[in-house]
């Protein structure tokens, strides 16, 4: 079997964030950050608190961005 390389699985980062519904345009802001894999590069922008457009700035440079709306 010499020669077989393993496949590296994709990194996952999933951002849990909220928002002030009673202010229109208020900022989105991080409230979680776990990560599946390595999330080294983006760490200094995915903190709690900090600004959600910040971090997906940054994170638009290399990955590739999956949303999903909860409904409460």
């Amino acid at each position: 079997m010499a020669g077989l390389k393993t496949v590296r699985q994709p990194d996952l980062v999933l951002i849990t964030l909220t928002r002030n519904p009673l202010v229109p345009g208020f900022a989105r802001r991080i409230v979680s950050v776990p990560a599946i894999g390595r999330a080294d590069p983006y760490k200094a922008t995915l903190i709690p608190n900090g600004l959600l457009v910040t971090a997906l700035n940054c994170l638009l440079d290399d990955l590739k961005i999956v949303y999903k709306k909860h409904q409460m």
